[in-house]
């Protein structure tokens, strides 16, 4: 069995960072491919013709499963992190716990399907630092939401994460923490700690590093 990774550039791909993550929980190797996007003329504009080489929804992230002989094809960030916590259950990717596992399940949908005006307001910029511009108003409701979600949980839950250990909705999540982290949105205590918590994790400084590389070489 052999998993690759396909991904977007990683100071922007918000929804790759998500699979990223879970992949490196489940603790087993895997190739990255990154294609880049935003590609501006005078260069090629082959980016959309890259993914559909390897995902007919012509949409990263694509995650790639060789395995005896054949290759499955999975795409979309939720997706890709399902497929991860059934093909490896001991990584614990949904909580043991019923009740657990509806929270976290819950979470990731709702940021999944959710909080447009955020993600179009704040992109993910991983690797740099920003002024917080001036927010619509369902922009900051949006927001209020996911932190009162995040207290909430992190109140209710024993653990370092949303839903006590490391889980699909931290995944989901992630790129959220970066954002809030690149604008330097106020945030409550218990929050902070959460969130240097994420960012601390070996997997997010990897794909920091990754994305500073891209910056440097003028990629992002």
């Amino acid at each position: 069995m052999a998993y690759t990774l396909v991904v977007g550039t990683m100071q922007w791909s918000s929804w790759s960072l998500r699979p990223f993550l879970a992949l490196s929980a489940i603790g087993v190797p895997f190739e990255t491919v990154v294609i880049r996007l935003r590609v501006r003329p005078p260069e090629p504009v082959t980016t959309k013709d890259e993914i559909l080489n390897h995902s007919p929804a012509g949409k990263v992230p694509v995650l790639k499963i060789a395995e005896n002989g054949t290759v499955l094809t999975v795409w979309d960030s939720l997706a890709i992190c399902e497929t991860l916590a059934e093909r490896h259950p001991t990584a614990k990717l949904w909580p043991d716990d019923a009740e657990l596992r509806a929270m976290a399940r819950s979470l990731a949908s709702e940021m999944h399907s959710g909080f447009p005006d955020l993600r179009d307001q704040l992109p993910m910029e991983f690797a740099r630092k920003l002024p917080l511009p001036e927010l619509r108003e369902d922009t900051k409701n949006q927001m209020a939401r996911i932190l009162a979600a995040w207290s909430e949980a992190l109140a209710r839950h024993k653990g370092d994460f949303l839903c006590g250990g490391f889980s699909i909705a931290d995944c989901m999540y992630a790129p959220v923490v970066s954002r809030f982290d690149t604008y330097g949105v106020a945030v409550p205590p218990a929050v902070r700690a959460y969130m240097d918590r994420i960012i601390a994790l070996p997997t997010m400084q990897a794909w920091r590093e990754a994305a500073q590389t891209e910056m440097t070489a003028g990629i992002a």
